[in-house]
């Protein structure tokens, strides 16, 4: 991932135990110095389009599309506001399935996982109880309906049950809507990006791009 090459370096003190004295030092990303977008430009929805996930697509695949670098994946992640890619990045039907299986045991996968109503509407054409409410296997609805100067009551069981393997493709399925950031905007957001990696002068600045953590095993 690209991300990666953007961040800063700090250099701290060698734990290694062939270290050439004690004054080593290993150097490593700076980790903890991370982006996010502006917190003025994030809910400016003209900066962003909405995107389709398609089975299988991976981030690398949506940056090569949009940008035309897939090294550019990290653009995608982070203008979705994702924060880790392994929970909030939809599957695809294979890795699904295989996912389902080994949550629930593979004699599981078409067990019902919970039960939800299906949608009644009235002679008026008006919905009277609406899909998708969590309900038990028993569940009854009742409601009164008025039709040519009458009233009548009517009583109804409509549940319709819902398998492990149905609700996690649901579930997989609102993952498959994010928001990415505008090609015209692409640099101006590089641009921000790098420079909010810049080190500010202080006791530990060695330049713009490292800094080198105070080394306690140096004694002055």
């Amino acid at each position: 991932m690209g991300y990666f090459r953007e961040l800063p370096n700090l250099e701290y003190e060698s734990p290694l135990s062939d270290k050439i004295s004690s004054s080593s030092y290993i150097r490593a990303k700076n980790l903890f110095r991370r982006m996010k977008v502006r917190d003025d430009l994030q809910n400016t929805f003209t900066l962003f389009d909405k995107y389709q996930i398609v089975d299988g697509l991976r981030p690398d695949n949506v940056a090569e599309e949009l940008y035309g670098k897939a090294s550019l994946d990290w653009v995608v992640i982070l203008t979705a506001g994702i924060v880790n890619i392994r929970n909030e990045w939809p599957l695809s039907s294979k890795d699904l399935y295989d996912y389902t299986a080994e949550k629930y045991g593979s004699t599981k996968v078409n067990e019902i996982h919970h039960y939800e109503t299906k949608e009644i509407k009235n002679s008026s054409d008006v919905v009277v109880l609406p899909k998708g409410m969590d309900v038990n296997s028993n569940f009854t609805f009742t409601y009164y309906d008025s039709t040519e100067g009458m009233v009548t009551k009517s009583s109804e069981k409509t549940v319709s049950g819902i398998s492990n393997y149905e609700y996690e493709v649901i579930e997989n399925s609102k993952k498959q809507t994010i928001y990415v950031l505008k090609k015209e905007y692409l640099q101006q957001f590089l641009t921000d990006m790098r420079n909010g990696m810049i080190y500010k002068k202080s006791s530990q600045y060695v330049n713009d791009k490292l800094i080198r953590v105070e080394n306690t095993r140096i004694t002055t």
